[in-house]
């Protein structure tokens, strides 16, 4: 409050103000009275000089202005006092003022705390009021008051909890105590809730066969219930709700899915994954394992469809931040078991590498497969399934080096020949191998780049990193895994023939070198014609003429005895210039050549016949005795042909009248040795 002295100084300086402008007024008033007065003009005008009159006027004009000036002056300095005093009053209603309007904010401060306080207070009392009917509706459960209403229930709870929290009350620490068994209580029944939903809908297990065989989708979680579902944990989520015991509400609910739909998904494989292992067990262990034959590709096709679907149900059911975490562990289970699985196909591919390796190829391709399947629908699994493929895919490609050395153990263990230059199974074998091999060209490429041009030799390091599943983008651009491939396949067909040949020289010494030549003729031409017949062929079209090196070099083996025969039918016969016999072509009489040799050349010549005969009929006895190959059989005909046809015609037209046509030395003439020439074919 303001005293009423303060309000009268306050209305000094207005107040001095007006009284100076009358008074100015009051003067200037004076002055034009006193101007205007008959006084003045009397006094004037007694005085008889004009100008005394004039200076008394001025005069007197002097003394009112000194009068009015002494006032001015007067009211000057009354003026300044109040000034003064009115700057002093004013100074002290500024420090009465100042503390007065400081404490007039602190009182509307405190009012408006006070205020808040009382309709804080009535807010926090309304839980306590309301308490008794949400506990009502949380023992009840979201079975009996809806689930809508039941959330709702527990949003209002959450709200008193956060509000009672903050006011950090103490007398209302039971009231939070009691609110927060409110809130555990509603949250175990929303978790069992949401259990019991899932397991409704949920079966034990499926026939995956059914799905599979008829080309139908796997069963989704019905949209009903994938609504219900997702109400509830997406309810839970934003309350942002804690359990103490069990961490945040999300996380519980994720439990509940994995462990309600992970043993679903792993009862539903296990039969597929029984009939795997069993379908790679064959009654004949000999046997070649053929492409498709094992239950693995069923397997993984019935995995695929129940993994992407388990991952749809859980895109529409949880938050996206959950999907890979949750996918992961609802798998877990099915994943163990794939592995497990694939750890004893991948035992009994090791004890059975030469026939069932190509068990090993085909599972890389399908397992890769299915990787990058489920990693481009979820972006999940790459690393447990390169884990779980890893054994298999190690084999794989250890097999191609081992298949090398088998080969090669397989032909120095070998402890006869077929006298007859017969082949031997192993060529046929090592072939179909490789033919087989084609048909599983997708995972060869990859392994044939992992391992390098010429790794399967060294069995180099992979460049692999880590257990992932390689693809091609990870390895050398300009590689490429057919022609690899192909290359390995000339290792393969290479090293055999090397085998065979020193084999061979061991074994069939005695028989002499032709029969090595038709072994190994007999060998390349299976080789051949087993490139020819199958998929090899584009393959290794640019790669088969190290065949016909091996082929010369049989050829070479096998006419070595022809050579010998050959050698009787050249003569050195010294004669007169004048008596020369011609060499060249056209007619030849034999007669006359006869004439001009002595007796003892003439016996030569006999006896070259006689040699030859013996020579060439061992020749022609021992190529018949052969087993030759159809091809080998022809070629070597003609080679033989080739080879002593013209030579014995020359010799046949020179000296063919030693015997005058008795057959005593001549057994063959020209049309003779050549029908048995051509029934050599």
């Amino acid at each position: 409050m303001i005293s009423p002295t303060a309000l009268s100084f306050s209305t000094q300086p207005e107040w001095s103000q007006q009284q100076h402008q009358q008074q100015h007024q009051q003067q200037q008033q004076q002055q034009h009275n006193y101007l205007q007065s008959p006084t003045r003009f009397m006094a004037v005008g007694l005085t008889s000089n004009p100008r005394a009159a004039a200076d008394e006027e001025a005069r007197a004009e002097v003394d009112v202005l000194n009068s009015r000036l002494e006032k001015t002056s007067q009211l000057t300095k009354k003026i300044r006092a109040s000034l003064s005093r009115l700057e002093a009053t004013g100074k002290s209603v500024g420090d009465v003022i100042g503390p007065l309007n400081g404490e007039t904010k602190k009182l509307q401060v405190l009012s408006n705390n006070l205020d808040a306080v009382i309709t804080a207070t009535e807010r926090l009392r309304q839980p306590a009021d309301t308490k008794d009917n949400e506990e009502v509706i949380v023992r009840q459960g979201p079975d009996k008051v809806g689930i809508k209403t039941y959330i709702d229930c527990l949003k209002r709870i959450d709200k008193a909890l956060t509000d009672m929290r903050a006011s950090n009350i103490r007398a209302n620490q039971q009231t939070i105590a009691d609110h927060q068994r409110l809130v555990k209580t509603g949250i175990n029944q929303l978790e069992s809730h949401f259990d019991k939903l899932l397991r409704g809908e949920t079966p034990r297990s499926i026939e995956p066969l059914h799905f599979i065989t008829k080309g139908k989708p796997f069963p989704q979680l019905s949209s009903d219930k994938i609504n219900r579902l997702g109400f509830v944990n997406n309810s839970l989520s934003q309350l942002l709700l804690r359990d103490d015991a069990s961490g945040p509400q999300e996380t519980a609910l994720a439990k509940v899915y994995t462990e309600i739909r992970g043993p679903y998904m792993s009862s539903t494989l296990v039969n597929l994954a029984m009939a795997s292992v069993n379908t790679a067990k064959k009654k004949n262990h000999d046997s070649m394992y053929k492409p498709g034959t094992n239950g693995i590709g069923t397997y993984i096709q019935a995995i695929e469809g129940l993994f992407l679907t388990e991952y749809e149900n859980i895109v529409k059911v949880f938050r996206r931040d959950d999907w890979g975490n949750l996918f992961q562990g609802t798998t877990q289970t099915s994943m163990a078991e794939l592995a497990r699985t694939l750890r004893e196909l991948n035992a009994h591919i090791k004890a059975h590498l030469s026939t069932d390796c190509y068990l090993a190829y085909e599972i890389t391709e399908i397992v890769t497969s299915f990787s990058e399947a489920i990693e481009k629908r979820t972006g999940e699994l790459k690393a447990p399934l390169a884990t779980a493929l890893k054994p298999i895919r190690d084999t794989a490609k250890t097999s191609l080096g081992e298949l090398l050395d088998d080969t090669k153990r397989r032909v120095t263990n070998l402890q006869a020949l077929p006298p007859d230059g017969a082949p031997v199974p192993i060529v046929s074998e090592t072939m179909q191998r490789l033919q087989t091999m084609v048909e599983f060209i997708r995972p060869l490429s990859g392994i044939m780049i992992s391992l390098g041009d010429g790794g399967w030799k060294t069995r180099a390091p992979s460049r692999e990193r880590g257990d992932m599943i390689p693809s091609l983008a990870g390895f050398d651009v300009s590689a490429d895994g057919s022609e690899l491939f192909a290359q390995y396949c000339v290792d393969t067909i290479d090293s055999l023939l090397v085998t065979l040949d020193q084999k061979a020289r061991v074994v069939l010494q005695k028989g002499g070198k032709s029969v090595i030549g038709v072994f190994l003729a007999n060998s390349i031409t299976i080789v051949e014609r087993m490139i020819q017949e199958s998929a090899l062929a584009d393959l290794m079209v640019r790669r088969m003429a190290f065949l016909d090196q091996w082929r010369k070099k049989a050829k070479t083996l096998y006419t070595e005895s022809c050579k010998d025969v050959s050698m009787h039918l050249f003569d050195v016969i010294h004669t007169s210039r004048a008596t020369r016999p011609t060499s060249g072509g056209g007619f030849v009489d034999s007669a006359s050549i006869l004439k001009g040799l002595s007796s003892k050349d003439k016996e030569k010549i006999k006896d070259k016949f006689v040699a030859f005969n013996a020579g060439f009929d061992d020749l022609i006895s021992r190529h018949r005795s052969y087993s030759m190959e159809r091809e080998v059989k022809q070629m070597f005909a003609k080679d033989i042909q080739q080879m002593l046809e013209p030579l014995y015609n020359r010799f046949w037209d020179r000296y063919h009248e030693v015997d005058k046509g008795k057959g005593k030395y001549v057994k063959y003439d020209k049309a003779a040795i050549s029908s048995v020439f051509m029934s050599l074919y």
